[in-house]
């Protein structure tokens, strides 16, 4: 096979990694709540009733900023349900899962959770834009953000929370533009309401960070549209726009799904086009980012007869995708598309972190385990801060019905605080090892520390409860660093972390 090349100079950078791209996300949506981060009673459990085990892979994943509640959900939420003693919290029914919200998992729960993970672990606050609007946003806020002295801030404390839970980053609303939420609106109307309630909060604080509602996919029939009539209102009040994405192969296409980020990327250059395109008509210097807050491998296809058996049960078994190693590659290219837009893209979100379309998998009353796709995460998150090198790859190609020509090697590199630099690579390729050549300009860089692997011979191989380290990934020899040149050997549908310094 011809060999794919590219060059590193760090005279060309993206852009810095905001800490805020390796986030994810829990919603009360299935087992990722209760028997997924919270289940009184388990062996591991603590005296709130959060397990030891998912914690301690939670931290080993890396993850940031923890998006929550929602997701669908938050557009029925009632932010007042979840606060107090646990006793006296409401059974509620959650439209958009089918399912009963017990609200012994809430808000107080959330930041405590947050607290045991550490000092990485920042909330990120969905209110409800869906069946609610202003006045609930701003009590939420202010029962969770101001100091004393007012009846809701009075009341956290009665509740035992003296100290405000100091929330900065708040998204207003969920997927608006999808006919599936609840409290579906227009963009005209989403626009103006999102508009009232960021103007609102600033005058609490004119520096929480706020994330409007973009696209829920490139593919929804409003995409762009919807954008800058959302900016046209909101551009001087909001921070970010969120983007959502999920991949499965469809008809078999296995081709076009190893090539997701393809859509991926365009998805977001499409984004900051019509963002940077409203603020050009509005004459403004100030630049929205970009918040892929839910992204992931997800097949979708299955959720829908899912959720339509279900009669109104507690955190069912809903969305428990178990992931392949070729899975784990996509997921894996997926985090290269965000990683290759750091300068716009500064919070990303995995949906979701436990049990749910997730990288770790609990069992109640059991283990926890790491799916394939924890690993490509929990690499890129320990290894990928720093600055991301403009990396232009000259590959060979396939052909996919979906994107039509593809480069068979998806790459990226950062180079951290010390100089040292990890390329992180995926080779797309079913059948062949693909030879790689990085010629390193202005880098003082002399050895391989590591060329680390997430391969196997079988691409169906996954991670049980029967097998929870079928796949862990392997060292890989014969990678070297000789003369400014690093030359390797991407094994066939390969996740790859090459580490040099």
């Amino acid at each position: 096979m011809r060999t794919a090349r590219f060059t590193l100079d760090p005279a060309f950078t993206v852009g810095a990694v905001n800490p805020r791209l390796f986030g994810s996300f829990v919603e009360h949506l299935g087992r990722c709540v209760y028997t997924g981060v919270f289940e009184p009673g388990h062996p591991t459990a603590d005296a709130e009733g959060l397990r030891q085990d998912v914690l301690e892979l939670v931290r080993e994943l890396g993850v940031t900023a923890v998006r929550y509640p929602g997701g669908n959900f938050v557009s029925g939420y009632k932010w007042e349900d979840s606060v107090g003693p646990v006793q006296d919290r409401p059974r509620r029914l959650d439209l958009a899962w089918r399912s009963t919200e017990t609200n012994r998992f809430g808000l107080r729960e959330y930041i405590d959770f947050l607290k045991k993970l550490g000092p990485q672990a920042e909330p990120m606050m969905a209110v409800n834009l869906g069946t609610r609007g202003v006045a609930e946003a701003l009590e939420l806020q202010e029962y969770a953000n101001h100091p004393s002295g007012t009846a809701l801030s009075d009341l956290r404390a009665e509740h035992g929370d003296k100290d405000p839970f100091g929330i900065r980053l708040w998204c207003l609303g969920n997927e608006m533009d999808g006919p599936w939420q609840t409290g579906h609106k227009t963009a005209e109307e989403y626009g103006r309401l999102a508009a009232e309630t960021a103007r609102a909060m600033r005058q609490i604080d004119p520096d929480v960070e706020l994330v409007a509602c973009g696209s829920s996919g490139q593919s929804m029939e409003t995409f762009a549209e919807w954008e800058a009539t959302v900016l046209k209102e909101t551009y001087d009040l909001v921070d970010h726009i969120s983007l959502h994405a999920y991949y499965e192969p469809h008809d078999g296409d296995v081709d076009s799904f190893l090539a997701s980020a393809v859509d991926m990327e365009s998805f977001i250059e499409n984004v900051v086009a019509t963002c940077d395109h409203v603020g050009a008509r509005l004459k403004s210097k100030k630049k929205i980012n970009l918040s892929f807050d839910e992204w992931n491998v997800w097949y979708m296809s299955r959720t829908e007869a899912q959720v339509s058996a279900l009669d109104w049960p507690e955190a069912p078994r809903l969305l428990e995708d178990n992931y392949s190693v070729m899975d784990a590659v996509v997921f894996g290219s997926l985090l290269i598309a965000l990683l290759r837009h750091a300068d716009r893209v500064t919070v990303a979100c995995l949906a979701q972190l436990v049990n749910v379309i997730a990288p770790i998998m609990t069992e109640p009353g059991g283990p926890a385990w790491r799916q394939t796709t924890f690993f490509p995460f929990s690499q890129a998150s320990e290894y990928g801060r720093g600055e991301v090198l403009d990396v232009r790859v000259d590959s060979p190609t396939y052909e996919t019905g979906k994107y039509g020509e593809a480069d068979l090697l998806h790459a990226t590199a950062v180079r951290a605080e010390d100089g040292s630099v990890t390329v992180f690579a995926v080779n797309r390729s079913r059948t062949g090892a693909l030879p790689l050549e990085v010629a390193l300009s202005g880098l003082e860089l002399t050895e391989v520390v590591e060329h680390s692997a997430l391969a196997d011979a079988d691409p169906d191989a996954r991670n049980t409860l029967a097998e929870p380290e079928r796949v862990v990934p392997h060292a890989v020899d014969g990678t070297s660093l000789r003369d400014g040149r690093l030359t390797a050997a991407l094994e066939p549908l390969s996740w790859n972390v090459i580490r040099l310094r």
